[in-house]
């Protein structure tokens, strides 16, 4: 089958003491998804004397990044705030067009600030360990 590209249709969330929430990214923008692990440094100088590479492997968090549409009634940038600030993570879900569903433990991370002009905002969430296929 042929790799199908396009849209994250929506974004869950389910915080022990926040609740639960549903965000919707605006359709035909840009979403990253980093599944997060280890990575090698990409880095030219990283070579020994005698030519032999030097890999500096370490981990980075998953992360999910794009824009979203904003509802004043759902309170959608208080609640992102307010997710931002716990301490505590929210488990997070990422539905595709094609039908792949990716999860994981996180949190806001970064600026929430919307444009109320068009009434979106760039969201990224980001967690520890691995993003997975659901």
């Amino acid at each position: 089958m042929a790799a199908i590209g396009g849209d994250i249709l929506e974004i869950t969330y389910n915080h022990p003491t926040l609740g639960q929430g549903v965000l919707l990214p605006k359709s035909n923008e840009s979403f990253t998804l980093d599944l997060g692990g280890f990575r090698s440094n990409d880095d030219a100088n990283m070579i020994d004397g005698g030519g032999q590479m030097i890999d500096q492997i370490n981990r980075v968090r998953w992360s999910g990044e794009g824009t979203i549409a904003v509802d004043e009634l759902q309170e959608t940038q208080e609640n992102m705030t307010a997710l931002a600030g716990s301490p505590q993570l929210a488990d997070w879900t990422f539905t595709h067009v094609n039908g792949s569903v990716y999860g994981g433990k996180g949190k806001p991370v970064g600026d929430i600030q919307v444009d109320k002009n068009v009434n979106t905002m760039t969201l990224k969430i980001s967690g520890g360990g691995l993003a997975e296929l659901i």
